[in-house]
C-alpha cells in the first residue's frame, strides 16, 4: 500500500507518542499503529515528514498539532536550569490534540496508576468493547464510546484491571451519553468555568481536569500537577522550602510559566520520567 505524506517539521513523533499524553500507540513495521478516533492508522517518520495512512493528511497534522509554533513556545518558556534541561531534553514532543470522550475517560482510569499500568487498562478496555479495524497487517481497536460503557455494569468494568475507578467512569460515561454532560457543548467555557463542569464529574480532580483541558480541549496554560511534577517542581523550585502547599504549587505554575504551561509541565514530566535528574531519584507514578 502506498503511504500518503505531509511535512511535519520540528516535529519528533516517537518522542511525543511515548510522552505519557496517550497510551494505545504500539510499534509496527516501521512506524507507529494506534487509533485517531475510531480510525485505525498507521504513522512513520522519516526526517521531516509523516507517512500515513488510515487517515487525511488533515486528520493527521491536527492530532500531531503540527500547526502550533512550537519554537515561539519554546522560546516563552522560563530559562532557568531545569526547564532549560527539560526542553533540550524534549525537542520536538508536541501536545496531542486528543478526543474528547477518549482523553477524559483514559485519564478517569489513570489516577493513582504508572504509565505500564493505564497502557494496560486502556488495550484492555479497547479490545473487550471497541470497534475493531485492519490497518495495513494491524489489528487496532478503538476506544469504546460513552454509550458503549455506560451500557456495562461496574462489575464487567472492574475485570479491566480497573478497581475503584470502575464505578467512575461507568457514572460519567452515563452522563456523557445522556447528554447531561456536554462535552463538545463546553468548549465554548472559559478555562475556569470547564474546570468547574470537569470536576462535577465523578472521579474527576484538580489534575484530571487539567489534562483533560490540555490534551483535548487545547488549554495551552493549563498546567496538570501530580506527584511527578510536584517532586520536580519542590526539587528544582523550592529546594530549600520544607512545606509547600497545593496552592501555593498552583499560583507559582500559573504566575512562572505563564500562557503555554502546558508545554513546560509536559516537557519536564517528559524529561523526569524519561531520565531526568528527579526520575533518577525514583519518582512513582500518578
Amino acid at each position: 500500500m502506498r503511504l500518503r505524506q505531509v511535512s511535519a517539521p520540528n516535529f519528533d513523533l516517537a518522542r511525543t507518542l511515548d510522552s505519557g499524553q496517550v497510551f494505545h500507540w504500539e510499534k509496527g513495521n516501521a512506524g507507529f499503529v494506534g487509533a485517531i478516533g475510531g480510525k485505525a492508522v498507521f504513522v512513520e517518520q522519516r526526517g521531516g515528514e509523516l507517512f500515513f495512512t488510515g487517515a487525511s493528511g488533515k486528520t493527521i497534522a491536527n492530532y500531531f498539532s503540527l500547526d502550533h509554533p512550537l519554537a515561539e513556545i519554546c522560546r516563552s518558556f522560563p530559562g532557568d536550569s531545569a526547564m532549560t534541561a527539560a526542553q533540550d531534553f524534549c525537542r520536538g514532543l508536541r501536545i496531542i490534540r486528543q478526543p474528547r470522550w477518549e482523553c477524559l475517560a483514559t485519564f478517569i482510569t489513570s489516577s493513582m496508576k504508572q504509565v505500564a499500568h493505564i497502557r494496560q487498562i486502556s488495550h484492555t478496555l479497547r479490545e473487550r468493547y471497541g470497534e475493531a479495524q485492519q490497518v495495513l497487517s494491524h489489528e487496532v481497536h478503538a476506544y469504546p464510546s460513552a454509550e458503549r460503557i455506560a451500557g456495562l455494569t461496574e462489575q464487567e468494568l472492574r475485570k479491566c484491571a480497573l478497581g475503584y475507578r470502575a464505578k467512575n467512569l461507568l457514572a460519567t460515561a452515563r452522563l456523557v451519553a445522556s447528554g447531561e454532560a456536554n462535552l463538545e457543548k463546553w468548549t465554548g467555557l472559559p478555562d475556569e468555568a470547564l474546570r468547574t463542569r470537569l470536576c462535577e464529574l465523578p472521579g474527576v480532580g484538580a489534575k484530571v481536569a487539567n489534562c483533560v483541558m490540555l490534551f483535548a480541549y487545547e488549554r495551552l496554560s493549563a498546567f496538570p500537577i501530580d506527584v511527578w511534577i510536584e517532586r520536580v517542581l519542590k526539587q528544582q523550585y523550592f529546594p530549600r522550602k520544607r512545606k509547600v502547599t497545593a496552592q501555593q504549587l498552583r499560583a507559582f505554575c500559573d504566575r512562572y510559566f505563564g500562557k503555554h504551561g502546558g508545554y513546560a509541565q509536559q516537557y519536564l514530566f517528559h524529561h523526569a520520567r524519561k531520565g531526568g535528574a528527579a526520575g533518577k531519584k525514583g519518582l512513582a507514578g500518578c
